[in-house]
């Protein structure tokens, strides 16, 4: 039995859940709001780090959805999600590192200066501090704290837009030798960038790739596969797109982080 703990707009949840539909494997869910559900003593029990997702096959708890896509690849093969070729295994899991080191970190300070920041903005700076200060890993915290009061003009948020770039020029440079992110075929590096090119989109900065016809190519034919529908598209509630729809346009300070690089 696969059990998975998760959110609906979880960047790494959205990873798990891309690998378990590509698998077609079947699965019980257990589903956070990331409200202080995932910070539970409960909760902590299985995922000290208090974040989602939490995978547990037949009592055995495996966390980090890198890992956790791993592990299901090797556990259930057929369809294979990493590359043969020795060459085309190092890309994928350069790209993987690329997401978990750079893009992750960027992609909290983006959510937290945007659709996140409300919720925090309107506490004082002694609540926000408390805040802060529940959360097991304290370098994500810092992340949620620079986009919150210091949002996407900060140091932070400049240092983000670089590593989106970074992200893009990835995706374009592997297209124009394959279709995929790491050779001929769909793989764990084409799920790994997924969510965050989502999270761009839900932020309404799709125009970031409208000069880059490989990396838009590339993002419809991952819009086209059924495991998007299944992983992403309907797990997306109109609560969760309503963060999105009220939030400032971000463009302004990304373009002017854009012209300073």
């Amino acid at each position: 039995m696969l059990e998975l703990y998760h959110g609906t707009t979880s960047v790494c949840a959205q990873k798990v859940r891309l690998t378990l539909a590509e698998k077609g494997l079947p699965w019980d869910g257990h589903l956070l709001e990331l409200n202080g559900d995932h910070l539970t003593p409960e909760y902590l029990k299985i995922n000290p780090n208090g974040v989602v997702p939490t995978l547990v096959h037949d009592g055995n708890i495996v966390v980090e959805s890198t890992v956790i896509m791993h592990y299901l690849d090797d556990l259930f093969p057929d369809p294979p999600l990493m590359p043969r070729d020795p060459l085309d295994r190092a890309r994928a899991h350069l790209f993987k590192k690329l997401m978990d080191e750079y893009i992750h970190p960027a992609c909290i300070v983006y959510t937290f200066a945007t659709a996140n920041r409300a919720r925090l903005a309107g506490l004082s700076p002694e609540q926000r501090a408390e805040q802060y200060a529940k959360m097991p890993l304290q370098r994500q915290a810092e992340y949620k704290r620079a986009g919150v009061e210091e949002g996407i003009a900060s140091p932070a948020g400049k240092e983000s837009t670089k590593s989106f770039m970074k992200l893009l020029k990835w995706i374009k440079e592997s297209t124009e030798n394959y279709s995929w992110l790491a050779g001929p075929d769909y793989s764990l590096a084409d799920i790994a960038a997924t969510p965050y090119m989502v999270r761009l989109e839900m932020l309404r900065l799709a125009r970031l790739w409208d000069d880059k016809p490989g990396v838009a190519a590339w993002w419809e034919r991952i819009k086209a596969r059924s495991s998007y529908d299944t992983a992403i598209t309907k797990w997306l509630r109109a609560q969760d797109w309503a963060r999105y729809e009220k939030m400032a346009d971000p463009w302004p300070d990304v373009s002017r982080n854009l012209a300073a690089t």
